[in-house]
């Protein structure tokens, strides 16, 4: 086994941002996945080991990878219950957290388990993030990841339970955002190994340029902050030209050299309130500053500074060419991994419509495939049309599959919208249903135990999807013991 493979225990991976950093946790809008903080919201935090193959493609290549996963069994039912894996994404795993999943497992009698997604947190294989190093880092890797690591957690159930070899408990996947994507394909890839998944907010549509981004918040937030938001990005822009330091110092963003990374913050922190729940945190004190007559480039450096930065930790480094060309592991890594697997796989470059747009024109199409020449390489680019090949894009021909996506989620338009039979779709429609809110409630900071819908504008309508789904659940899992698990 070669010497570069990672055995050794990394340092402890602190949640990237103050959704979730998913301070509660929160990634960047550009990256799209959960985060948690506080030990108190997590199920459990004790930390379990896998050894997991390196390349699940090569024959002769049998080095291996410590990857970390953690369980919570409580209420399971032993020894027959129902394992629910909940897939981790673009981030850190630092425990199962407490939200809708564990009222789900309570009914269902569950166990639950969670895999780390390969490279993020402690789980990557090698001591540096080179490029080269990179080559194993591919969603087509993480879903062999998941097979193998069912099949291992499988059997040491059935030694904990003093069973044959050959029993099975039903199995059912969850995940959100990209990790819902991952849900989602994990179905359509590997059928017998899950009774069904849930896939919410799944972004299983690549998109190379995804003009919907911007354009689903100016419809959520309405023509009126549109319009103000509009006006403010306007002032950014003139501000930079006439006295750039002191603008970029008004959002603590001195270290941004290149405008247009200042400009992706400037965007992404519109987007945060949005994005997991809060609205009104952005609209109204622009709004009110827009009918006063007050600053609108203060009042908007005002937002960002107490509630994108205070509350949701979100920090200017992480739009840094200097931070994302950091090849050494630290707490902070996941934002160069998963700049990879935008530059390889799935762009979803949020580049500014060509009309009407709330975010700066410099944010475009160049932008984003010099940004990823400047990280990568020259080689790099992103495979978005064979991605959607290999997976079906929204169109995926596979069969129980949940999805959900809240109707103010910019990134419900890379998801699947439409319902069918096999594949029961459902948007959760209500003034702040965002990314997830069917797991995570709403807002998604601080984050809600349990995911209680009790703070979302419409609590109906999530509590209606949340009881379609456990009628899926239900149904599938009776599908599995009924037939296919006890038999394999």
């Amino acid at each position: 086994m070669s010497s570069e493979l990672r055995f050794t225990v990394l340092t402890i991976f602190t949640v990237l941002l103050s959704y979730l950093n998913l301070s509660d946790g929160l990634l960047q809008p550009r990256r799209i996945s959960h985060g948690l903080t506080e030990g108190s919201k997590y199920l459990t935090r004790d930390e379990l080991w896998f050894n997991q193959t390196l390349d699940h493609y090569s024959p002769s290549d049998h080095r291996e990878f410590r990857q970390r996963y953690y369980e919570y069994l409580d209420h399971l039912r032993v020894p027959d219950g129902p394992i629910f894996l909940m897939i981790c994404g673009e981030g850190p795993c630092n425990g199962i957290p407490n939200d809708y999943i564990t009222v789900l497992a309570k009914k269902f009698e569950a166990g639950i388990v969670s895999l780390e997604h390969r490279y993020y947190g402690k789980s990557s294989p090698f001591n540096s993030l080179a490029t080269e190093k990179l080559k194993y880092l591919s969603s087509k890797q993480a879903l062999n990841d998941l097979a193998s690591f069912r099949q291992y957690y499988q059997d040491s159930l059935n030694v904990k339970f003093n069973r044959s070899g050959n029993v099975e408990n039903p199995w059912f996947f969850f995940g959100a955002s990209y990790s819902g994507a991952l849900s989602a394909w994990f179905r359509l890839k590997f059928p017998h190994l899950t009774c069904g998944s849930l896939a919410s907010s799944a972004v299983v549509r690549a998109v190379y340029e995804y003009a919907e981004y911007d354009q689903q918040i100016g419809e959520s937030v309405g023509p009126e902050c549109k319009a103000v938001l509009q006006e403010t990005n306007k002032l950014v822009e003139l501000g930079l030209k006439v006295n750039n330091k002191a603008v970029k110092a008004l959002f603590n963003a001195t270290e941004l050299d290149v405008d247009a990374d200042f400009l992706y913050l400037i965007a992404d922190a519109q987007v945060i309130a949005i994005q997991y729940g809060n609205p009104d945190k952005l609209c109204v004190p622009l709004v009110e500053a827009k009918k006063n007559g007050d600053d609108l480039l203060e009042a908007y450096a005002k937002y960002v500074r107490e509630f994108c930065v205070g509350v949701f930790g979100l920090s200017s480094k992480t739009y840094s060419r200097k931070h994302l060309l950091d090849t050494a592991i630290t707490s902070e890594s996941a934002d160069r991994l998963w700049w990879f697997q935008v530059c390889t796989e799935v762009a979803y470059f949020q580049v500014a419509p060509a009309n009407d747009s709330i975010r700066s024109h410099q944010i475009n199409t160049e932008y984003h495939l010099d940004l990823c020449k400047s990280l990568f390489g020259k080689g790099v680019y992103p495979e978005v049309d064979a991605t959607n090949l290999y997976y079906g894009s929204d169109r995926i021909a596979a069969t129980k599959i949940v999805f959900t996506n809240g109707s103010q989620d910019p990134w419900r338009h890379a998801s699947k919208q439409t319902s069918s039979p096999d594949l029961p779709t459902y948007i959760i429609t209500c003034h702040n249903c965002g990314h997830g809110s069917d797991l995570r409630g709403c807002p998604q900071s601080p984050m809600i135990i349990e995911g209680d819908s009790k703070n979302c504008s419409s609590p109906d309508a999530v509590n209606k999807v949340r009881q379609r789904i456990i009628e899926h659940i239900d149904l599938w899992l009776s599908e599995c013991r009924g037939g296919i698990r006890s038999s394999m």
